[in-house]
């Protein structure tokens, strides 16, 4: 028995290493994912050189018509097994949809999050990259979630999987391709965060919960444009997609508040003696009452995950705000100009140590800022954990929106620096490097990139960019 893919045996085949004389049967599996990766001809190629007498069976979990032509052409007098049809796939599962804006589809996504009582969740994407991009921005808040696409090798998948079946993972962000076969029992939400491009994908998607008598619910989020797919999707499937509002700031608040409620209601189980002690003394050094320093110490607790929340207009406003008067925050860097394209300016120096002025530092970029939900602290338990840095010898840090400069000691051994590049904070691994000739391009984003001169031509492969810059985000395509 032999498994490869069509290129690995085509190139068998025409090195003479691999011989279909005496083969008995071929069996082509995953039909429909062939054809949308373009390997159909590749397939064609194949089966022309398969023995008359040989028996060949196709599966495909959709049916499209090139694959129907291939079916007749090199099938004889086949079989037709059909397992479930469409609509019967979808009685089990309660189906809504969200209509949202591309822009403000992120937002949309976290307040269904919190709303949900659910365990496992599984959100589909169409490409790779949107799968890792999501995986990160919802690590930084605070998700247990993980991607899970094809590029990924066979040992990252099964183990993404398995943490999800134990409880260690709440969300898999996925593509098609990797969600085949996926069957988790955990599953009671799908999420579509990319309408698919056609009804018999969404069918497979939503299949990933209310299986085996299960209940289950999936979630379609669509922009104005993509209506119309909507409407195609119910006609095929032969059901019903209710609308669903995005839940509001206060609804978020009571039930991040109530959940708030549940781990303290734990706690008060405990011994509490010599935190009433410690509450009695604080109320008397500050002069307040219990009242006042018990919301004091919620603000403190909920600050990573606030209880309030911005309306979705209001933190497009404060995002406008905040790109129009970077003086404000980021020091006494330059404000730009409508107009006019702003100056490089370098991270400077390291300064020296306050406690310890002998000891000589350097100045260093890593690729995690405020934008990431990164805080100081982070920073700081992330390098002397790490790189067994005692916190003192940790110098100055400014963070940036995507990127955050930090002073470490002079002279820094290879192989610590090698490893700090690969720890991650926040979902993103910090890619430490000397500050140098870097410079500081104020573009409203805080993203660095190097003088133009420095870069050479030629000699990097396309689609690879510098350490630290940002990919431009490409203008999303909405479908129908």
């Amino acid at each position: 028995m032999i498994v490869g893919t069509p290129g690995r045996v085509m190139d068998h085949m025409r090195r003479g290493t691999l011989k279909l004389d005496t083969l008995k049967a071929l069996v082509l599996d995953e039909a429909d994912e062939m054809l949308k990766m373009g390997f159909i001809d590749d397939i064609e190629w194949v089966l022309e050189h398969k023995p008359a007498n040989s028996q060949l069976a196709l599966f495909s979990a959709t049916m499209p018509e090139q694959i129907k032509r291939v079916a007749n052409k090199h099938l004889n007098s086949p079989v037709n097994i059909s397992i479930a049809a469409s609509h019967t796939t979808v009685e089990s599962i309660d189906q809504r949809f969200v209509q949202v804006s591309q822009h403000n589809k992120l937002e949309a996504l976290v307040r269904v999050l919190e709303v949900e009582n659910t365990e496992g969740i599984i959100i589909f994407v169409r490409t790779r990259n949107s799968c890792v991009e999501l995986a990160e921005k919802l690590e930084a808040r605070g998700y247990a979630s993980s991607p899970l696409h094809g590029d990924m090798n066979q040992q990252a998948r099964e183990r993404a999987v398995e943490q999800l079946k134990r409880g260690k993972l709440d969300i898999l962000i996925a593509t098609d391709v990797a969600a085949r076969g996926l069957d988790v029992e955990r599953i009671g939400h799908v999420v579509n965060y990319d309408i698919p491009y056609d009804s018999e994908a969404y069918v497979h998607r939503i299949g990933r919960t209310g299986r085996a008598g299960r209940k289950g619910m999936a979630i379609l989020f669509v922009t104005n444009r993509e209506m119309r797919m909507l409407r195609t999707i119910e006609r095929a499937t032969n059901s019903r997609i209710s609308p669903m509002k995005v839940p509001s700031p206060e609804t978020v608040a009571e039930r991040r508040l109530s959940r708030l409620g549940e781990q303290i209601q734990e706690t008060l189980n405990g011994d509490l003696d010599f935190m009433k002690n410690a509450v009695a003394e604080l109320c008397q050094q500050l002069e307040v009452d219990t009242d006042l320093l018990a919301a004091a110490l919620l603000q403190q607790v909920q600050q990573e995950r606030p209880l309030q929340l911005p309306t979705i207009t209001e933190r497009q406003r404060d995002t406008r705000d905040d790109r129009s008067d970077r003086g404000d925050r980021g020091g006494d860097r330059p404000r730009r100009e409508r107009g006019n394209r702003p100056a490089p300016t370098s991270f400077g120096s390291a300064d020296t140590l306050k406690d310890n002025p002998d000891v000589k530092m350097n100045r260093y970029v890593i690729d995690v800022g405020r934008e990431n939900g990164v805080g100081v602290g982070n920073i700081v338990g992330a390098i002397a954990n790490e790189a067994n840095i005692d916190s003192r010898f940790i110098g100055q840090i400014q963070l940036f929106d995507q990127v955050t400069t930090v002073d470490l000691p002079d002279g820094m051994p290879k192989d610590i620096m090698s490893h700090l590049k690969k720890v991650r904070v926040c979902g993103r691994p910090l890619n430490i490097r000397e500050a140098g000739d870097e410079v500081f391009v104020d573009s409203g984003r805080g993203a660095p990139r190097k003088p133009r001169g420095d870069r050479p031509r030629g000699d990097r492969p396309r689609g690879d960019r510098p350490a630290g810059a940002e990919r431009r985000p490409r203008k999303p395509r909405d479908n129908g």
